[in-house]
């Protein structure tokens, strides 16, 4: 169906850019909402994180929770905003949320995300079969590193945006069914995944969806000069200055609740003790 995210509707991705420049948040702190335990919202609460998703598809919650590790904080914030259907990742606990922590234990050791290094742009679950494309994404800190471990986010409609303002035809190259794969995951003979080809921009039920990784190794991007434009350009847009782009350093008791937005994190102190959940989900957030 025509709109915004279609390229031959002009009309109608000029009246949602115009809007979504206008409404986007500007500072950090705008995303910022206070909440007293994130797992009973108040009416206010809720109201205020709906709104910063609506114009930016993420919010921040600074709640008062500090080193609670209940993951019940997790999972009653997600069901308030219609999150249900969790992501059984190999990596996660048995309830299917994550403990982002240090670990080097077999099942955890040479993956980023269980280290300190650092982590460059992507979107969760990026390496999914199109069935199981994460939609929602929750992370909630209980315990921040002493030094380091910051998120850089970007909304990835502002993505978009940049992109279709440059040109067009990368956005296009970028929609096509095979613009990203991901080779399979063999270890020992066993294929743990498949391999995993797919768009990097699609739409679904009316909403812009990304899955997208800058990791150069174990990522195969089609070969033609139109996709190879189109990734160069998004490397240079992730790359530069965005003034829509916000960092932050999650506390204990914060989280971030979004649409699966463009993500980074800073590498942290050997030896920390920073623990954050994590939440994978199929739903997108119901904001309403």
């Amino acid at each position: 169906m025509p709109g915004p995210f279609d390229l031959n509707d002009t009309a109608a991705y000029a009246a949602w850019r115009e809007r979504k420049l206008a409404d986007h948040p500007r500072s950090l702190a705008e995303l910022i909402v206070e909440v007293d335990d994130p797992r009973s919202l108040s009416a206010a609460e809720r109201a205020a994180l709906a709104d910063r998703i609506a114009r930016c598809n993420m919010a921040i919650y600074a709640g008062r929770t500090r080193e609670d590790a209940d993951k019940e904080i997790v999972m009653a914030l997600g069901r308030s905003f219609g999150l249900h259907r969790l992501d059984h990742n190999a990596g996660a606990d048995e309830d299917a949320v994550t403990s982002l922590q240090i670990s080097d234990d077999a099942r955890h050791t040479g993956y980023i995300p269980y280290s300190n290094r650092p982590i460059a742009w992507h979107t969760d679950g990026y390496y999914n079969a199109p069935a199981r494309q994460i939609h929602g994404l929750l992370l909630h800190c209980v315990r921040p590193a002493l030094e380091g471990g910051a998120n850089r986010l970007l909304d990835h409609e502002i993505a978009y945006v940049r992109l279709r303002d440059r040109d067009p035809a990368h956005v296009a190259a970028l929609m096509r069914d095979d613009a990203m794969t991901i080779p399979a995951n063999v270890a020992e003979g066993q294929t743990l995944r498949e391999a995993t080809p797919g768009p990097v921009f699609a739409v679904h039920d009316g909403h812009l969806h990304m899955r997208y990784t800058a990791r150069r190794r174990n990522v195969i991007w089609h070969d033609d000069p139109q996709t190879q434009a189109a990734v160069r350009a998004l490397e240079e847009v992730l790359g530069g200055d965005e003034p829509l782009a916000f960092e932050a350093t999650l506390q204990g008791g914060w989280g971030l609740l979004s649409n699966n937005v463009l993500h980074t994190r800073s590498g942290f102190e050997e030896g920390s003790r920073r623990l954050l959940y994590r939440a994978r989900y199929y739903d997108r957030i119901v904001a309403a």
